[in-house]
């Protein structure tokens, strides 16, 4: 039943102008900051053919390009995920899915996977610009493949806090509003803290995690901040749709 809720709604999503026009702006842009990348790069040679340790192409090119798209999620992230339940909710065929022999678990698993469906073909639109440097250059694959991780882990927090915020109203501008906002403190909590609440905040900031992993260090306290992160707004979601099935 997941599955099935999860192709429905990801043939919705490619059904719609909005996530076209999304994809392809987005793409616009992060190929334009990819060249401009690579220009600088080269720019850069003479006075980095003069360091001993000097940073490669995956630092000054392929990681920007991952810092950048981080905070296009941000932006663009809320606008799709805004109409998940939000728009079940307005039309009415929420009642439809209720009805169905599937679980709230179900549908809200399978409104998840379709979103993430979505945005793999995101992930793999970006992942190709980077990708063909190896055509000219070596790069660092372990730092590669750690800035894909970091991007699909920011794109599952961000659609999670998506489709809980979605569950809470029916007008899914609000939902959007609501989503970027969250996100938006999320993502700058531990600027200019000072004293006892600095860790706290370092911990809960979602720019923290994700830049490290961007950096290509890897440990098992930023993958647990993620998982934990995730499945805390899929059970408030799950949470959500129930506490409204009961209400009507």
């Amino acid at each position: 039943m997941i599955i099935t809720i999860a192709l429905r709604e990801c043939r919705s999503l490619f059904m719609s102008p909005l996530a076209w026009t999304v994809l392809a702006v987005v793409q616009f842009i992060l190929a334009w900051i990819f060249f401009a990348q690579i220009d600088n790069f080269f720019a850069l040679q003479p006075q980095l053919q003069s360091l001993k340790s000097a940073p490669g192409v995956t630092d000054l090119v392929a990681a920007p390009l991952f810092n950048i798209t981080s905070i296009v999620l941000l932006m663009v992230t809320p606008l799709m995920t805004m109409r998940l339940i939000s728009e079940e909710r307005r039309s009415g065929t929420i009642q439809l899915l209720m009805s169905s022999p599937a679980s709230m678990t179900d549908i809200v698993l399978g409104k998840y996977l379709g979103m993430m469906m979505f945005f793999s073909v995101f992930i793999l639109q970006i992942s190709l610009m980077p990708l063909s440097l190896y055509m000219g250059t070596e790069l660092d694959t372990g730092k590669l493949m750690a800035g894909f991780l970091a991007l699909f882990l920011l794109i599952a927090a961000f659609v999670a806090v998506g489709l809980y915020l979605s569950s809470l109203t029916d007008n899914p501008s609000v939902a959007a509003v609501a989503s970027f906002g969250l996100l938006l403190l999320l993502w700058i909590i531990n600027t200019n803290t000072q004293g006892g609440t600095s860790n706290l905040f370092d911990y809960i900031s979602l720019i923290k995690h994700s830049n490290a992993i961007i950096r290509g260090v890897i440990n098992s306290q930023d993958i647990i901040y993620f998982i934990l992160f995730i499945t805390t707004f899929l059970g408030l979601s799950i949470r959500q749709l129930d506490s409204y099935r009961l209400q009507h």
